[in-house]
This record gives structure tokens, C-alpha cells and sequence, in this order.
């Protein structure tokens, strides 16, 4: 050890969450030194550096960042003291199997308080998370900005990072048109998030120092307004904090990291998809909330879906395209798309399986528990031109496309599509609006 005064930290991460804590939490402490960071969930983030430019005067040469499957050689090798857990949307049970691993190397294992991370803002914010991937916190999030707009506010979202490129680009993106995502260079994923904002007229940060975002977006906005992204804990302090759970996977709102921390700090809970959930399904779900959070505020809702062209639909062989995430590690077996695909009387639902190419054949070996869907992918320009190459392949009549964004501007595809589309609505509108009108003041 270079400085047996200093605390040796490893912060596992998957570019996001882990990039933040340790600007706000660990990059200024003069008794830990960071070695490096692992990264899991995201493809071709390990191999990389997190650069000098965002680490700081400490660390001149940047910190390394490796796979996670390293974890334990390097907590051997480099005898580190403290991992720190830095990412979201997995199970109970998963981390307590990484903080085994962890203490049999050796070191201590830490999850920092959501508190200890979340920067104050001089402006109100309504922060919107989510128990799981893929619960509706898109569609929440512009039903909140819709209110807000209509109490004559000015809105900034920030959006949870996602910040897969060159990371001194990124250190602070605003998005207030589409061809801010190109000069960006945003990847699908970055685009099912910003696009349908954009498409609402709303302003958009995001990016890497989310202190600096933050101020970036005061100057703005009266409200600043928190997208969270999977399960995660917000980065600003809150002064109203809406969770969304979803009753199609009951139960996960109590066996998930950190979306359990979540329900239990919420305000409000929206409880989405009703119309199309299991009334066991759904009574399980309050009751958890209700356990959990007993003095939390309960919203029903459902995501009706509508397509572009319905009657273009009916009697037709479709692929099913969804947003990637929800499907992948958010465990969901179908989205918007499949339901739509059923709800306009497709004739089949066609098996993308067989026709994957490069990556997505990996993706479907990875998540085997997909099968006549396909998941949106695209982390990068090889993996946009699989998916572009997967869908040409795949012998259909028509592509449906359950994204948050119109893949058609992005790929180019050899048969017809149409869209998907899906607003949130409340049972009583008039519960979140109040809430929303009691925290902006």
C-alpha cells in the first residue's frame, strides 16, 4: 500500500450511479483513495478510464475502470479496505451474494444512504424513480411536466446518466432539440429517454457532474424536475419524491436494490398498469406499499396504448420491438408493443429469435427468457447495425415499434412500421396535480 493512512475503495458501477457518488461523496475525501471502479449491466464500459478531467487533481492519471468479474483479484491485489455498491435494479439477494464475496476477500462491503448523495437545489424538485425497470416512470415523468407547464412553470429534466462515450464530452449535455441528440451522439437508449421530452417541448440535462448539471438547469428553470432511470435513488434532493410500481411483477417492490429504499422514501406512489394487471396481482402490491410506506400518498393508473396506424395492424404477421431495458435486466417478458400487437388483432407474433445477428444473438442468450419480442438495443454503432440487420432479417409484414423513440429515424428498415405509443392516466388526476401544487409552492 502506497499510504497506509489511506482507505483503499473500489466502487462497482455500471456508468452512472458509481460516477456520482464518487464526485459528490468519495472524489474530495483526502483518507480514501478510489483505485478504480468495475462495471457491470452495460456492454464496453470495463477497459476504459474515468478521466483526469472528471476525477480530479488526486487522481492525474484518471481511475481505471475493470469488469466486475474481477472484483475479487483485484480487492486481493491491490488490498483494498471498502467496496462501495454503486448501481441499481437488482435483486436482494444478488447484492448479499456481492457483499459475501467482497467480505471473503477481505474488505468491507458498503452501500452509501441515498441521503449522503443527493445534491440540494436552490429551485423546487419533483423527483420521479421507480421500484423496477420498466414500471412507467417515462410516462409519469411527462404527465408531471405537462402539470407543471400548466401552472405556468418553466421545467427542466434531468435525466439519470447514461453516459456511454467519450465521458469528457458528456460532463454536461443539454437537449433542447432533436439534433442535440446527433451533435451528442446519443445512443438508442439516451434517445428513448431524451426524445420523448423533447417531443413534449421540455428542456433536458443530463451527463456526468450532476452538481454542475444542476446549476446548468437552475438557470433555466423555476422547477427542476428528476428522471430517474431503473430503480434508482434521485441525485438531487427532492421536495416531492413519486415512485412508480408496477403489479405485473408483484412482489418486486420489496426484493429489489435500491427500488425497496424507494418505495420506502416515497411521498407518492403510483401504482401503474391496473387496467391490465391481475386483481391478486394488484392487491399484493398495495399491500406492500402499505406495509412498507404507511403514510405514503396512493395513486392508480394505468399506460393505455395506441398505434400510429391501429387498422394497419389487424390480420398482420408483426415484430415486436420494446424498449431494451424493461426486457433485459428489468425481467419483463413483454412491453407496450406486445400488448399493443394483441389488443389490434395481429395475426402472429413473429419469433426474432432465429434471425439475431452479432450482439442480440448474445443479448437472447443472456436473457433467455425472451422469446417473441425483441429487445431494443443499441450501445453503440456496432450493436445499431445488428439491430437494424436483425430486423431486415426477420419475415414479417410489419414492425411494431414499442420504443420510446421512432427507430425508423435512426435505422434504416426494409418493411412498413408503425409506432406504439402510451400516456400515463390516473384513476383521480387530481391527487398527483395537488401534490405537485403543494411542492412547487
Amino acid at each position: 500500500m502506497a499510504d497506509n493512512r489511506k482507505i483503499r475503495v473500489i466502487i462497482m458501477g455500471a456508468a452512472g450511479r458509481d460516477f456520482h457518488d464518487f464526485n459528490v461523496y468519495w472524489k474530495n475525501r483526502p483518507e480514501v483513495e478510489v483505485v478504480c471502479f468495475t462495471a457491470a449491466q452495460i456492454p464496453d464500459i470495463a477497459g476504459r478510464v474515468y478521466p483526469p478531467e472528471l476525477a480530479g487533481e488526486r487522481y492525474p492519471t484518471g481511475i481505471p475502470i475493470h469488469a466486475e468479474e474481477e472484483l475479487e483479484s483485484l480487492i486481493r491485489e491491490h488490498k483494498i479496505d471498502q467496496v462501495a455498491m454503486a448501481y441499481s435494479d437488482v435483486r436482494h439477494e444478488f447484492v448479499m451474494n456481492r457483499a459475501a464475496a467482497v467480505n471473503a476477500a477481505g474488505a468491507d462491503f458498503r452501500l452509501l444512504a441515498a441521503a449522503r448523495t443527493m445534491v440540494p437545489s436552490s429551485k423546487p424538485v419533483i423527483a420521479v424513480c421507480a421500484v423496477r425497470t420498466g414500471c412507467g416512470k417515462s410516462q409519469t415523468s411527462r404527465r408531471v411536466t405537462e402539470i407543471l407547464k400548466e401552472m405556468g412553470k418553466r421545467v427542466a429534466v434531468v435525466r439519470h446518466p447514461m453516459p456511454y462515450g467519450d465521458l469528457t464530452k458528456q460532463i454536461c449535455q443539454r437537449f433542447a432539440s432533436y439534433e442535440d441528440l446527433d451533435k451528442h451522439e446519443c445512443t438508442i437508449e439516451e434517445r428513448e429517454e431524451y426524445e420523448p421530452h423533447l417531443a413534449q417541448g421540455n428542456l433536458v440535462f443530463a451527463g456526468v457532474d450532476y452538481e454542475r448539471i444542476l446549476r446548468a438547469a437552475e438557470e433555466e428553470a423555476d422547477v427542476i424536475l428528476w428522471d430517474g432511470g431503473n430503480n434508482d435513488t434521485p441525485f438531487f434532493k427532492p421536495d416531492l419524491h413519486i415512485v412508480v410500481v408496477d403489479p405485473h411483477r408483484a412482489g418486486h417492490e420489496l426484493r429489489y436494490y435500491p427500488g425497496e429504499t424507494n418505495l420506502r422514501m416515497a411521498d407518492l406512489v403510483v401504482i401503474n398498469k391496473v387496467g391490465t394487471a391481475e386483481a391478486a396481482d394488484l392487491a399484493t402490491v398495495e399491500a406492500n406499499v402499505a406495509q412498507a410506506n404507511p403514510s405514503a400518498t396512493v395513486v392508480r393508473a394505468e399506460s393505455p396504448v395506441t398505434v400510429e396506424d391501429p387498422a394497419g395492424v389487424k390480420g398482420k404477421r408483426v415484430l415486436v420491438v420494446e424498449d431494451g431495458p424493461t426486457l433485459t435486466h428489468g425481467e419483463m417478458r413483454y412491453g407496450a408493443g406486445h400488448v399493443a400487437a394483441r389488443q389490434f388483432g395481429a395475426a402472429e407474433i413473429v419469433d426474432p429469435r432465429p434471425y439475431a445477428q452479432g450482439t442480440i444473438k448474445g443479448v437472447f442468450e443472456k436473457y433467455n427468457h425472451l422469446t417473441d419480442i425483441l429487445p431494443a438495443m443499441g450501445y453503440g454503432d456496432a450493436q445499431m447495425k445488428d439491430m437494424e440487420e436483425t430486423i431486415n432479417l426477420t419475415p414479417c409484414d410489419l414492425v411494431l415499434i414499442g420504443t420510446p423513440i421512432d427507430l425508423g429515424r435512426l435505422l434504416t428498415i426494409n418493411k412498413p412500421s408503425t409506432r406504439v405509443l402510451y400516456e400515463l392516466k390516473e384513476e383521480n388526476p387530481e391527487i398527483i396535480r395537488a401534490a405537485v401544487a403543494k411542492a412547487v409552492g
